[in-house]
């Protein structure tokens, strides 16, 4: 089971498309906290869209002390992401309920792409320097180069921050054109890492430069920063997505990224690309969300659902 969606191809750079853009932030701000006020999903639906939200995951291991060991559970746990027996209970025994894909840095990729064989869940890798990209272009070029080597069928890149802040349009895109073309026929990522680009303004720029560029997926963050996804932030990305649509005919994902840890997180971003980008976006071809403690809570409330209690968070490990 393959969730990719189709490439988008890119347009030469166009700064018309953005330059004259300005993002008032007090009204995104209030836009956010309207759409998650006024939408509240409960019951059998709050049940579905949390199922949903395991099918749009990214399960992620992004630490120093990784292992193999770490990576295979992480697999084994996407690959069965809820108990068997809440399964049953919520009527889904036959559903082959897995999360959109497994997350690693490159050097875990092959110990990933063995535990998943046979699954179709994709392997995705950051890349291209993670998480500062502040290493010599050939080097994060040659990353791409060995994630792909490995079996990786997604990456993540990370864009040199400097140029969104300087307003050098034209060498972000080549950067971000040139990891494209490193990339082939692998899904392409781009990190914005929004929480150092300090304007909306410089978040919609970016997001549209990414877009323009080639990427298939504009992601918020690495999970590093001191402020990683937010929704005012996933608003105005979403946005610079609708208005890519509408000059180019392109459909590109989207992916929060860092700071999701809750049930409610998931239902306020699934809310969120609803109302903003529609239904075809809930899905994992242009849909993901970058967790990791994040399944452990959305498996707590299915099992609050199923038996109406709740029960200790350490009854629902990552893996």
């Amino acid at each position: 089971m393959n969730f990719s969606s189709a490439s988008n191809p890119g347009v030469p750079l166009q700064p018309d498309w953005f330059e004259s853009v300005s993002v008032n932030r007090s009204a995104a701000e209030r836009r956010a906290a309207t759409l998650t006020a006024r939408r509240a999903v409960k019951k059998e639906f709050q049940a579905a869209w949390l199922i949903r939200a395991i099918q749009c995951m990214d399960l992620t291991t992004l630490s120093g002390d990784d292992t193999a060991g770490r990576v295979r559970r992480l697999c084994a746990k996407a690959r069965r992401p809820v108990r068997a027996d809440l399964l049953a209970a919520l009527g889904l025994a036959d559903m082959r309920l897995t999360t959109g894909a497994v997350c690693v840095y490159p050097a875990m990729v092959g110990h990933a792409v063995q535990a998943l064989a046979g699954s179709g869940i994709p392997v995705a890798s950051v890349a291209t320097g993670f998480p500062a990209g502040l290493v010599p272009r050939a080097q994060r070029l040659a990353e791409i180069r060995y994630a792909l080597d490995e079996g990786a069928s997604e990456i993540d890149i990370v864009i040199t921050r400097e140029y969104v802040l300087t307003q050098n349009w034209p060498a972000l895109y080549d950067e971000i054109a040139e990891m494209r073309a490193a990339c082939g026929q692998a899904h392409m990522k781009t990190i914005l890492a929004t929480g150092e680009l300090n304007t909306l303004s410089n978040v919609y720029r970016a997001s549209m430069v990414a877009m323009q560029a080639g990427s298939d997926f504009i992601k918020t963050s690495t999970g590093k920063e001191a402020v990683n996804a937010t929704l005012p932030v996933s608003l105005t990305m979403a946005r610079a997505i609708r208005d890519y649509g509408a000059h180019t005919g392109m459909r590109v994902g989207f992916k929060p990224a860092g700071g999701l840890k809750s049930a409610k997180d998931a239902l306020n971003w699934l809310v969120l690309i609803k109302e903003e980008l529609g239904h075809d976006w809930l899905a994992p071809g242009l849909f993901r969300i970058g967790a990791s403690s994040l399944l452990g809570d959305i498996e707590r409330q299915l099992e609050h659902f199923v038996t109406g209690h709740y029960s200790a968070a350490a009854r629902h490990a990552l893996a």
